[in-house]
C-alpha cells in the first residue's frame, strides 16, 4: 500500500485505514496565514485522523478529525509592537457525498459538513482552519511596556513661552463681558 500524501488526500481510504497522519510542516508555507515567518518560530505540527460515520449518526459520511498547534508572530493592536500569538486547531469535520446534503445537514446540526472531495488538499484546509483561530483583534494579555498617551494640545505648559493666537483678542474684550 502506497503512503498518503496530505497534499491530495483520499479521505475514504484514510478512514478505511484507521491510522492516523502526523507532521510537521514550515511555517513560511503557510503564505496566507503568515507573510514573513522566520526560523524562530516553530512549525506546524499536524494530526488527522478519518473515520466512517457511525450507523446511528444519521446519512452515511465520514469525520475528519483535524489537530493543529503553531505559533505566528503579529503586532499587537493595543500597543503596536510585535507579539507571539499560539494558536491551536481541534476541528471535526463530517463530509458527505452530495451537496444538496451537506447543506441540509450543515443547517441543521452544529457541526461543520462539507462535501467529500476526489482528493483534499490537507495543507490548504488546515491553513484556512489556523486563519480562523487568529484573534480579532491581536493584543497582548499585558503590554511590555506602558502606552504613551499622546500629549493634549489644550494642557499649557507653564514653561511653553510661545503665545497663545488668540490672547490678543482676550485683550480686546472688555471688563464684564461674560465671554
Amino acid at each position: 500500500m502506497s503512503p498518503f500524501d496530505p497534499r491530495q488526500l483520499d479521505l475514504e481510504r484514510l478512514a478505511g485505514s484507521e491510522r492516523q497522519l502526523s507532521g510537521d510542516w514550515p511555517l513560511a508555507g503557510f503564505s496566507r496565514l503568515v507573510e514573513d515567518a522566520d526560523d524562530a518560530l516553530p512549525a506546524v505540527g499536524w494530526s488527522a485522523q478519518a473515520h466512517p460515520v457511525a450507523p446511528g449518526e444519521g446519512h452515511p459520511g465520514l469525520w475528519l478529525q483535524l489537530q493543529a498547534r503553531t505559533t505566528v508572530r503579529l503586532v499587537c493592536q493595543r500597543c503596536l509592537q510585535p507579539y507571539e500569538q499560539p494558536l491551536e486547531v481541534d476541528r471535526r469535520l463530517r463530509f458527505v457525498r452530495d451537496e444538496k446534503l451537506a447543506q441540509q445537514l450543515d443547517e441543521d446540526s452544529e457541526d461543520d459538513v462539507l462535501v467529500l472531495p476526489a482528493r483534499l488538499d490537507l495543507h490548504a484546509l488546515l491553513e484556512d482552519e489556523l486563519i480562523l483561530s487568529l484573534p480579532l483583534v491581536p493584543r497582548h494579555d499585558e503590554c511590555p511596556e506602558p502606552l504613551q498617551m499622546p500629549a493634549d494640545p489644550s494642557a499649557q505648559d507653564p514653561q511653553d513661552s510661545t503665545p497663545h493666537p488668540f490672547a490678543a483678542l482676550a485683550a480686546l474684550r472688555k471688563p464684564g463681558d461674560p465671554h
